[in-house]
């Protein structure tokens, strides 16, 4: 079972938008508002009916009479009737995704990281919905010298992922410094979120994945990258914090609790499972950056907002997770 936490703030919004409803933080983000008694419309464009992915994300959120689900793609749908009555609206809605960008999907990473980020703005500023709360990402700061990264640091993205993510928060925020704009903005940087339900070529999962089974890991680099692990709950508290904090606005980083290596999650997963992995060491990927690391100041001043699960205490739960699910021992690596 996942670690159940109390929100850090008792604020909740009363009617909201989450886009991006049927993925990680999405739904773990849906499911936290309408237990606190949210009315949620969650917007996918991934059919429940017909992916089995989303259709396991939105599982626990099935049984909530709270929630509304729309099976929409904010490319080409209509907008405003979703926003109706909306006090906030979470944009999570996006292709994720280092190694695929470089690809020629990079086309449907600009349609659904900035041309429908474009057509939800348009729609919130009509239905004057009055916060906006997109996700970005830690990618947009690229590689560093290995200190914190602070929200006035310029960023240098290293993927075309990284640049569609730093356009779309971009250009919520050139939307709210708009006159009379009736939205106000914040954009929340993630850094590594993981725990139950991460995507399946996560790292987190992968490691996980392979103590649990057995299989082979396969690492890319060496395994001295570090990142700042953002456990799923704590991610959620701060999101729900940036629709509720009354001064919160621009750019915000999530994340500063654990920063860790790749070798030292390995070390982690294998002490939980008694057993060392058998990795497979590959080249780096294109795009991966040596370290990622946020200064969570502003978080804690703007937003009241601390990570409050340990690396060992988030893998823990995430492994429990994984390994109650029917079909993780049929997996690949």
């Amino acid at each position: 079972m996942t670690q159940q936490l109390t929100p850090q703030r008792t604020h909740f919004p009363r009617r909201a938008v989450v886009t991006g409803a049927a993925g990680f933080i999405g739904s773990h983000l849906a499911h936290a508002l309408v237990q606190a008694g949210t009315v949620v419309i969650g917007v996918d464009r991934r059919d429940p009916s017909t992916d089995q992915t989303a259709a396991a994300n939105l599982t626990p959120l099935r049984s909530l009479p709270g929630y509304i689900h729309v099976t929409a793609d904010l490319v080409g749908c209509a907008i405003d009737p979703l926003l109706i009555d909306a006090d906030a609206v979470f944009h999570l809605a996006a292709i994720p995704g280092v190694r695929p960008s470089w690809g020629p999907q990079f086309g449907d990473y600009v349609a659904s990281n900035i041309l429908a980020t474009k057509r939800l703005l348009d729609a919130v500023g009509r239905m004057r919905v009055p916060r906006l709360v997109v996700a970005s990402s830690s990618s947009v700061y690229g590689a560093t010298d290995g200190g914190h990264s602070v929200e006035t640091d310029h960023p240098r993205p290293a993927s075309p992922y990284a640049v569609t993510k730093l356009a779309e928060e971009q250009l919520c925020l050139a939307h709210a410094a708009q006159p009379h704009c009736p939205t106000t903005v914040v954009a929340l940087r993630y850094f590594t979120v993981y725990g139950p339900r991460q995507r399946t070529d996560m790292f987190t999962h992968r490691v996980l994945l392979a103590a649990l089974t057995g299989q082979p890991l396969r690492l890319y680099g060496d395994g001295h990258q570090r990142r700042d692990f953002t456990y799923i709950d704590d991610a959620v508290a701060a999101t729900i914090a940036a629709a509720t904090a009354p001064a919160a606005h621009g750019v915000i980083n999530v994340g500063g609790g654990s920063n860790a290596s790749l070798l030292e999650v390995i070390s982690i997963a294998n002490s939980l499972v008694g057993r060392d992995i058998e990795v497979q060491q590959e080249n780096p990927r294109h795009g991966d950056v040596p370290t990622t690391r946020a200064h969570p100041g502003r978080a804690h001043e703007v937003l009241g907002w601390h990570a409050r699960v340990d690396l060992t205490s988030g893998i823990r739960a995430h492994m429990q997770a994984l390994a109650a699910e029917p079909s993780v021992y049929s997996r690949a690596a």
